[in-house]
């Protein structure tokens, strides 16, 4: 059944802003990611969305597509963002059968709670990969065809009679803006994520493309929240509390961020963090006192950590 449209996106924006540009996205059967996806091919664009769950993926992308009449969205499943070759192809064939790629995501991620003295180095490293690795290996093969589109929509800050493009979205988190226990692994990879949005900034401005990165806050009904809380009434709403607009997000509010990134009115918006998350990082920090894992009194117990679905379990 589609999505309705009030879910995935708000009404201010014009349609077919994106017509017949292409939108290539890792993660894209997520429930973030396939909302930002839902968003672009709603407003007029084609996208080709990437996952390693071929079942997942192919069904995500039949689902995106019912959003439009005469949409085009491609899955590719079986894809590992770790893999460069893999994604390369990837790339390949979206710009084959789609006819280019004018914007890209890298949404691809992981993540578990875990702290150093339960992290193994290969519960660290599979995460880095995930993430930073696999946000640089996204761009790498999307770079060149997003050249070329920049080439095509010329970032003039006058006119775009073609529409936009060149453009790309990295998505991060706040952990590791004033630290979080349990969370070691992710403020390292999301941190270089962020680094690797600001080279593309800095190395492809002059070739017309922007590059930035959208860190979501909690955000409900996301496989992220239910996964890192227990989901009980007294924790959800202690957690909504300790954010200064006093709610969880929606995952349109995401979609809408990346709606105006890659709009005309987002054109000299180049190497930027736009956090989305209610002020909820200024609020937050290692004294978690949001859920059962309380600072320090979690780490002093030695406890691990239980009642977390997909929660990995390692050893020293």
């Amino acid at each position: 059944m589609p999505v309705p449209r009030e879910e995935f996106m708000s009404p201010i924006w014009k349609d077919g802003i994106f017509k017949d540009k292409v939108l290539f996205c890792t993660g894209g059967a997520g429930t973030i990611c396939s909302m930002q996806v839902r968003a672009f091919v709603a407003l007029g664009g084609n996208a080709c969305i990437i996952g390693r769950n071929v079942e997942k993926t192919e069904s995500g992308a039949k689902d995106i597509a019912t959003v439009r009449p005469g949409s085009k969205v491609i899955g590719l499943g079986n894809v590992d963002v770790r893999d460069g070759e893999a994604l390369k192809a990837a790339a390949e064939r979206c710009a084959k059968e789609l006819g280019g790629i004018d914007f890209a995501i890298a949404g691809a991620a992981g993540n578990f709670l875990a702290p150093m003295s339960q992290l193994s180095t290969n519960a660290f490293k599979s995460v880095m990969d995930i993430d930073a690795l696999g946000s640089y290996n996204t761009a790498k093969a999307c770079l060149p065809y997003l050249v070329e589109s920049a080439k095509k929509h010329k970032n003039t800050g006058k006119s775009y009679p073609t529409g936009t493009g060149g453009r790309m979205i990295f998505i991060s988190a706040s952990f590791h803006y004033v630290g979080r226990a349990l969370q070691a692994h992710v403020m390292a990879a999301k941190a270089a994520v962020d680094q690797i949005s600001n080279a593309v900034a800095i190395e492809y401005g002059p070739y017309g493309i922007t590059s930035n990165v959208i860190t979501p806050g909690p955000i409900a009904k996301t496989e992220g929240m239910e996964r890192l809380s227990r989901s009980d009434p007294e924790t959800v709403e202690r957690s909504k509390r300790s954010i200064p607009v006093g709610r969880w997000g929606e995952v349109k509010e995401i979609a809408d961020a990346t709606v105006f990134l890659f709009s005309e009115g987002a054109s000299y918006i180049n190497g930027m963090i736009m956090v989305v998350d209610g002020g909820q990082w200024r609020t937050s920090g290692a004294a978690d006192s949001s859920g059962p894992w309380r600072y320090p009194d979690f780490l002093l117990s030695g406890d691990e950590v239980t009642g977390v679905k997909s929660a990995r379990k390692s050893k020293l």
